[in-house]
């Protein structure tokens, strides 16, 4: 398994590298990158679970600065907040697609997608649940590869169904009990703010 220790460090490094607009706003942060963490475990970034663990927490971050509070920036206006979320959706799906593992990439892409509807339907229940079920279902995918149920359960994201939240919670079970990322699942969960004592029943 990739270090979960250094991984934020690094992206943090990355981001004050060279002469760029947000550098001067980059923090450091204790954060565990549980998400990545949970990418790195599964059979489809063995190869380099390193990267793997940063990619995902680069494109985290990314949906932090248009959404929710992120870890590593600090002090940016909410103009620059966008720009710099965007820059690292872009670089998290460029380093993946130099991997050539186009399957995650779509995988990601679609996340970014169906985060940005979740956020912008006015009126949705439980925004900040249906968006945590969405990054540990698509985490879960991309560590270890789609399933018809995954796929399915995001299909109920888009066209609005109640269910949507349970049934990627229930893919990301099935899946990570699949690919024997159990242990990984929980705290990946908590850290996004997923109570894990409430993950569907396995089986």
């Amino acid at each position: 398994m990739a270090s979960t220790t250094s991984s934020l460090t690094a992206l943090a490094a990355l981001l004050r590298d060279g002469e760029n607009v947000i550098s001067p706003y980059v923090r450091d942060s204790d954060a565990p990158p549980a998400l990545g963490a949970l990418a790195a475990a599964g059979p489809r970034a063995a190869d380099a679970p390193d990267e793997y663990v940063l990619l995902v927490e680069a494109i985290r971050e990314g949906y932090l600065l248009h959404y929710e509070t992120p870890r590593l920036i600090d002090g940016a206006d909410p103009d620059l907040r966008l720009l710099a979320g965007d820059y690292l959706y872009a670089l998290g799906l460029e380093r993946l697609a130099a991997r050539g593992d186009l399957e995650a990439v779509r995988e990601l892409a679609d996340l970014i997608s169906l985060a940005a509807q979740i956020h912008a339907e006015d009126g949705a229940t439980a925004v900040r649940r249906l968006a945590g079920s969405l990054w540990l279902s698509s985490t879960v995918a991309v560590a270890a590869g789609s399933t018809p149920k995954h796929q399915s359960a995001k299909e109920a994201v888009r066209s609005g169904r109640s269910d949507a939240s349970f049934r990627l919670l229930a893919s990301a079970v099935e899946n990570a009990d699949r690919a024997g990322l159990s242990d990984a699942l929980a705290p990946a969960a908590d850290s996004i703010g997923l109570d894990s004592k409430d993950l569907p029943n396995r089986g």
